[in-house]
């Protein structure tokens, strides 16, 4: 039971972890029973990034959501009927909260029916087993996995599996949805979902998929990193059409698809995760100009959403400007203008316009200019005596501006100028240590003064043994000479002997 936990927090990112633990403390103080369902564990299962976090509540979520909008958070979708909830998080985590329900079909294909129920009940009420699992946030069960439909055994298959003989009678909208999961997690239909699946076809169910939950697969798809792979598994079904009856024949636009897709990989690189979803959607529909406002509006597509992808490319071309102007003709500049842009904006102004000089400035604020601000020295500032507060961030702005412009390089440059723009002086040195460097130079000149009188008195006993050698020399000669001469008389003696002898 609890490596799932285990797991579920090692592979959560900060902001979402911090989202998770947020909503079972408001769970908890509102006797709440919590669960994390569908999509986030079944990408955890699979090993897939966890890029949504769908709650379920075993009640009305409604008071959670409020309460979570007082920290930040923003509700982009609200369904009072079904209480379904689609909210960014603080820290701009993706994410959902809905009531557990069951649905009650009358005869297949008939108007739902609602029920409020458990969690197991909302498990199997879902649309394919590999969405029907989920982890429990409750102290009691927390990290317990509720897998009622054996969803986990499918995902070990690679398979995609309904629920349900009318799963695709009773919501056509599965038939898209179906291929989409096919394309994204690589998987295949399991053998009786894909006879139910042609049947479907044959039937000519896909024909009368509603424009609202047409709209809402077209915006999901812009949520989904494989997205040029899910259409053209549409496009192979000869299902574009139902998104829109032009599109089939005129396709998306899969080069600036692929563009986009290149364009993320730097952000992603750098840590940098953003929304794609506009951007995406833009290039899906973008051959349907000049009629694109008029076709996203056919599908029910809020008119928020739709004036931000038709504007898309003006904002672009406005960012563009200011890159190569003189605005952005500092380092600091083009940091400031970059850095207060959204992400997604940036990756579409790169995959639409490449111009080297405004791509170059993006490179240089994900390589260069980001690093050096994420990683300014404050615990140093601190540790030299410096409080936090306004004059801290100055200080810590002037560093940031310094080494923009190619100072402080290494970490003695940075000291120094953390203390010159916080105006710290350099700690004098200790007394004790001046007296005892003093008394080491004063030792080294006695024994350098030492020295220069033992070699002075060497030299001195030198020159008198040499003098005593010279007066020593005569004497010896003398000597040697006096020795010398008996030898020679002894040498005569012994001579005159011999001839007596004779």
């Amino acid at each position: 039971m609890p490596d799932y936990m285990y797991l579920l927090e090692s592979r959560l990112s900060p902001e979402q972890r911090a989202v998770l633990l947020r909503v079972q403390e408001l769970a908890r103080a509102q006797e709440s029973n919590v669960y994390l369902t569908g999509g986030a564990v079944r990408d955890l299962i699979s090993g897939m990034p966890l890029r949504d976090l769908d709650f379920t509540i075993e009640g009305n979520p409604q008071r959670m959501v409020r309460e979570l909008e007082k920290g930040g958070a923003r509700v982009v979708l609200e369904d009072e009927r079904l209480r379904h909830y689609e909210l960014i998080f603080a820290g701009e985590v993706d994410g959902s909260i809905s009531g557990a329900r069951d649905e009650f079909y009358a005869r297949p294909g008939a108007k739902v029916e609602l029920r409020w129920s458990t969690v197991m009940e909302d498990l199997r009420r879902r649309d394919f087993s590999i969405n029907a699992v989920a982890i429990s946030l409750n102290p009691n069960s927390r990290g317990l996995l509720l897998d009622p439909t054996n969803g986990l055994a499918d995902l070990e298959r690679r398979e995609v599996r309904v629920l349900s003989i009318h799963a695709f009678t009773n919501q056509p909208v599965r038939l898209l949805r179906a291929l989409r999961y096919c394309a994204r997690m690589g998987f295949k239909m399991e053998q009786r979902t894909q006879e139910w699946f042609d049947l479907a076809i044959e039937r000519g169910l896909a024909e009368t998929i509603e424009k609202k939950p047409a709209g809402r697969e077209a915006l999901d798809i812009g949520r989904e990193e494989a997205a040029a792979a899910i259409l053209k598994m549409w496009e192979s079904h000869k299902m574009l059409e139902i998104i829109h009856p032009k599109l089939q024949r005129r396709r998306p636009d899969y080069d600036g698809l692929t563009r986009l897709a290149k364009a993320k990989e730097a952000f992603t690189a750098a840590g940098i995760r953003g929304r794609y979803k506009t951007a995406t959607v833009f290039y899906i529909f973008r051959r349907l100009e000049p009629r694109m406002a008029a076709a996203l509006k056919s599908l029910e597509i809020p008119a928020v959403e739709i004036n931000k992808i038709v504007t898309l490319p003006n904002e672009a071309k406005k960012l563009l400007q200011t890159l190569r102007g003189g605005k952005t003709k500092t380092a600091r500049q083009a940091y400031d203008v970059i850095s207060t842009t959204p992400t997604e904006l940036l990756v579409f102004m790169s995959a639409e316009y490449r111009n080297p000089k405004a791509t170059g400035k993006i490179r240089n604020y994900l390589q260069k200019w980001r690093p050096i601000r994420l990683n300014l020295p404050v615990a140093e500032l601190e540790s030299l005596g410096m409080p936090r507060g306004p004059k801290f961030d100055k200080v810590l702005e002037q560093l940031f501006d310094a080494q923009l412009k190619g100072r402080g390089k290494t970490a003695p440059e940075v000291t120094k100028l953390l203390r010159q723009f916080a105006g710290i002086k350099e700690e004098p040195k200790p007394k004790e240590e001046k007296k005892k460097r003093r008394g080491k130079t004063a030792a080294s000149g006695e024994r350098s003064v030492k020295h220069e009188a033992t070699g002075r008195e060497a030299a001195e006993q030198g020159h008198k043994a040499e003098a005593s050698r010279e007066k020593s020399e005569p004497r010896e000669r003398k000597a040697g000479k006096a020795h010398a001469r008996p030898a020679r008389k002894m040498k005569t003696t012994a001579g005159r002997k011999k001839s007596a002898r004779r």
